[in-house]
């Protein structure tokens, strides 16, 4: 099959920084395999309350260093930081060469689902921050969208406000929180188009590793989980065919995506590659090990053609 312009697909692979030597390595062989695959981005995020910000940097600079040398985002919260310092860290990001930034306005100190207090001088809200970032720097800027209410949601019409106000103030994509069920995800890219915000919807994509782990972070998040998808993963973790599993789920949810006119997917790896590399192969999206036919070539603008409106 060759493939044509319409099939390209765009692919961004979220990263969190390591801590030690030990997850540096992973964090390495991660970036290795994911690399041929000719990223957008990797992203780096940030810990709760901006806790990790200085490991952020350091492997952003890492990575951009002439021995790696990978295109690169850093994660940017309102949490934690005055509006200077959260500035500067953006700026050195983009001196370290980041072309991406995915701006947040970042959780309390217990992490996911926490309140979040904004710093007496930081920013109030994540539209602040991009319109600040659109001023004082020159990188593109994503920013979080939920198929599912978040928790702090006041609803679907707040939260639609809320994204518009983003959007409005500069933000040139919007990058999902995980979800499981597709239709959840198309329904809220019909919500958004019916809002007037017309700036790509990327999904994210969760690979189960280790459902367990993964369905109670989804619980903190505000995602579902179907009763059929936990049924399954129960039956696999008795046969020892868990990793099967995921694989054949995370690369079927993409492959009902791509069908529905999706161009663009961001994974969250948790800094393993092996069932984020698996399901691109899968998708025939890995140049060095094609399954349906050519490679794919990125234009620097195929992450504007991530949904059909």
């Amino acid at each position: 099959m060759t493939l044509t312009s319409s099939d390209h697909i765009a692919l961004s692979f979220e990263l969190f920084p390591a801590k030690d030597e030990l997850t540096d390595a992973g964090l390495r062989r991660c970036v290795r395999a994911l690399t041929p695959l000719k990223p957008r981005f990797f992203s780096v995020t940030y810990g709760a309350n901006g806790s990790d910000q200085a490991r952020t940097i350091d492997t952003i600079q890492t990575l951009r260093s002439d021995r790696i040398g990978v295109p690169v985002a850093g994660h940017l919260t309102c949490a934690g930081a005055s509006q200077a310092d959260v500035m500067n860290v953006a700026q050195t990001c983009e001196a370290a060469g980041a072309k991406w930034t995915v701006a947040l306005r970042g959780d309390g100190e217990n992490g996911a689902g926490g309140a979040f207090l904004p710093h007496d001088c930081g920013f109030a809200s994540t539209a602040d921050l991009v319109a600040a970032l659109r001023q004082q720097t020159r990188m593109r800027i994503a920013v979080a969208g939920y198929p599912e209410p978040h928790p702090d949601s006041h609803g679907q019409a707040a939260d639609m406000e809320h994204l518009k106000r983003k959007v409005d103030a500069g933000a040139d994509a919007i990058i999902t929180q995980f979800f499981f069920d597709n239709e959840i995800f198309l329904r809220y890219v019909e919500a958004v188009r019916k809002a007037g915000i017309d700036v790509p919807v990327v999904p994210g994509i969760m690979p189960i590793r280790d459902f367990g782990k993964i369905a109670n972070f989804a619980k903190r998040c505000g995602a579902s989980i179907p009763d059929r998808l936990a049924d399954r993963f129960a039956k696999a973790k008795k046969r020892g065919a868990t990793r099967e599993l995921a694989l054949a789920v995370c690369a079927g949810q993409c492959d009902e995506l791509r069908d529905e006119g999706v161009r663009a997917f961001h994974f969250y790896t948790l800094n393993d590659a092996t069932l984020t590399l698996g399901t691109c192969q899968a998708l025939g999206l890995d140049p060095s090990n094609p399954v349906d036919g050519g490679g794919i070539d990125r234009g620097e603008e195929e992450i504007h053609e991530s949904i059909s409106a």
